[in-house]
């Protein structure tokens, strides 16, 4: 119940920002969107992210989360033609652990 609240949280902020944002949908795309084989070797190569978390946004795309042991992470949608786009990264990510007695 918890991760499902966290993941629709995600979605409704990264529309937030995508609305919020000034700069068009174009250029946006051409400076952090590619296949989604060439982002995932990207963010491994160059942060040593790894697959964290996953979840559907809508029948057309998946939100994915990379993270790394050092703390930076990357939110990145991917549509259903493979193509993703990074929408946010940061630092200091931590996994929560799991609650005894909480559905996750």
């Amino acid at each position: 119940m918890i991760r499902h609240i966290l993941y629709g949280l995600v979605a409704v902020m990264s529309a937030m920002l995508m609305i919020a944002h000034p700069h068009s949908a174009a250029s946006q795309a051409m400076l952090s969107c590619a296949g989604r084989s060439d982002v995932v070797k990207f963010l491994d190569t160059n942060f040593a992210e790894k697959l964290t978390a996953v979840g559907l946004v809508n029948e057309n795309a998946i939100l994915e989360v990379y993270a790394a042991e050092s703390g930076t992470w990357t939110l990145v949608v991917t549509d259903v033609h493979g193509v993703s786009c990074i929408l946010l990264s940061g630092d200091s990510w931590e996994t929560m652990p799991s609650l005894p007695g909480l559905a996750t």
